[in-house]
């Protein structure tokens, strides 16, 4: 009754008691015009909110009835009903409803059936007692032409304690760090996957990546796969502890040779030294000396001109000495058998022989070198692939096989020097260089038949410390086989020193 008397005393007409029993309202009052603010603090909320609704569905029933009063269908005799209403055809009617809200201006349904009015966010918290508060923690206002603005304290809300709560893990996994990808289980769910790490080059920046992306080449991937680091320049130079310890050897050698050179042009007189042609001995040490100091060419930054004279000028220098020590053996053999009664070699004895013999074998290296430069020369390039994390500034032969055939062919020199110098080993003679030469040349191939498969196996600045190491080591065979022995008799043995030896016979 306290209800009754606040919300609806001064819209009740004069009861009127119809035969049914209950008491009628006026039909015309509107019905937008009641308290509904005085309703909202009467009834509970719930029940608030259920008298809205039945409110609002009797408002559509009765301005759908009242559209059709007009229309009558018979039924049957003499009694008239209305039309039946379907509950769809209700919608048109709720749009033209507006129901009753906080709101200044209500809300109601638009042309799509969807609400439109400002709105209010109300957070419900129930107590232990079971009483119920609701507090305003947000709003949802519209704009005019514009999407509704969307306002939120949430720092106004309550949450239940259950709430707090961490939620179910929604996947079959953990997520993928960054340096992994993602692999997608054959059979499984979507959110069901294997972290792989990303493989050689590659990076991931993120959690859960589809894929991992390629570093540039001039940079490469840290350990975790999660970033790219700049590659370092490297080559093999004057400053590393390998650089150093090689122009050592370069500068030692070269001082060796300087000194037995020395010795052979002091003694130039002496029997050991005019022996066995003195011209083709100046000729090789002058050619073991630039041999030595080629190695230089090696080491440092690789420019186009070091490395144009690099493998060039190390074949001709090479090939001029092996050449030299071919036309000693073959002075050697020559002259021996000139000294046999009746036979026709004297007349090839002499400086004559020994001279073409080195300039022929030397221009047809040299005329390679020139073909070699004319069609493929070598440059400096970048290896960006080689070493992991490096850059390798190293020189290009330009043509493999232009390398290997001036390579080949100082080979083939050798391979001939040895068979000639090995025959002639046993001639008579105190000074016979056929015994060093031979021993000279087994050295010389040694070092060279181990160098291909050594320098096919490394890569970078070793490589080219391979070649420099292999040209070191030919070169000291050369000086250390031919000449120490000579030098030895010179210096400590000068009383072997004598022609009488020389024309001992073995």
């Amino acid at each position: 009754m306290e209800f009754m008397e606040k919300g609806f005393a001064r819209f009740i007409a004069k009861p009127v008691w119809s035969g049914r029993g209950h008491l009628r309202f006026r039909e015309k009052e509107e019905l937008q015009d009641r308290p509904w603010e005085v309703l909202k603090e009467l009834l509970p909320p719930r029940a608030y909110k259920t008298y809205t609704s039945i409110q609002a569905v009797a408002h559509a029933l009765h301005a759908a009835y009242s559209s059709r009063s007009q229309r009558m269908m018979r039924a049957g005799g003499d009694r008239l009903e209305h039309e039946r209403i379907q509950p769809w055809q209700l919608h048109h009617f709720l749009r033209h409803h507006q129901f009753p809200n906080t709101s200044v201006h209500g809300m109601h349904l638009g042309e799509n059936e969807h609400l439109e009015a400002n709105l209010d966010i109300v957070n419900t918290i129930i107590f232990p007692n079971f009483s119920i508060l609701s507090m305003k923690v947000g709003s949802i206002e519209r704009q005019a032409s514009e999407e509704p603005r969307l306002t939120m304290d949430q720092d106004a809300i309550v949450w239940p304690p259950w709430y707090k709560q961490p939620l179910p893990a929604s996947r079959c996994t953990k997520s993928c760090l960054p340096g992994y990808v993602k692999v997608v289980l054959e059979g499984k769910p979507i959110c069901c996957y294997d972290c792989s790490p990303c493989g050689e080059g590659t990076i991931s920046t993120q959690e859960d990546a589809e894929l991992c992306t390629n570093c540039p080449e001039d940079q490469y991937p840290s350990l975790d796969h999660t970033r790219c680091i700049p590659k370092e320049i490297t080559f093999l130079s004057y400053e590393e502890t390998l650089g150093i310890v090689l122009v050592v050897l370069v500068l030692f050698f070269s001082m060796a040779t300087l000194l037995i050179l020395g010795i052979f042009i002091k003694y130039t007189d002496t029997p050991i030294v005019r022996a066995n042609n003195r011209d083709l001995t100046y000729i090789l040490l002058t050619s073991v000396l630039l041999s030595f100091l080629s190695s230089i060419l090696f080491i440092g930054q690789p420019r186009r001109v070091t490395c144009l004279l690099q493998q060039t000028t190390f074949s001709i220098i090479f090939s001029v000495a092996v050449s030299t020590l071919l036309a000693k053996t073959i002075t050697v053999v020559v002259a021996f058998m000139a000294t046999q009664p009746g036979n026709r070699m004297r007349k090839w004895v002499g400086k004559s022989l020994a001279k073409s013999i080195v300039l022929s074998c030397s221009t047809v290296q040299i005329g390679f070198c020139a073909l070699w430069l004319g069609i493929s020369p070598p440059f400096p390039e970048f290896d960006m692939h080689s070493q992991h994390g490096q850059i390798i500034l190293q020189c290009n032969e330009g043509s493999v096989a232009m390398f290997y055939g001036a390579l080949g062919y100082m080979g083939f020199l050798a391979a001939i020097s040895f068979t000639v110098a090995f025959r002639a080993r046993k001639l008579p003679g105190g000074f016979n260089e056929a015994k060093l030469i031979t021993f000279s040349m087994l050295v010389f191939c040694s070092v060279w038949v181990s160098f291909v498969p050594t320098y096919l196996s490394t890569k970078g600045k070793y490589m080219v410390a391979v070649q420099v190491f292999s040209i070191l080591a030919s070169s000291a065979g050369l000086l250390g086989c031919i000449f120490l022995p000579k030098c030895y008799i010179i210096v400590v043995r000068p009383d072997l020193n004598i022609k009488d030896h020389l024309m001992m016979r073995c």
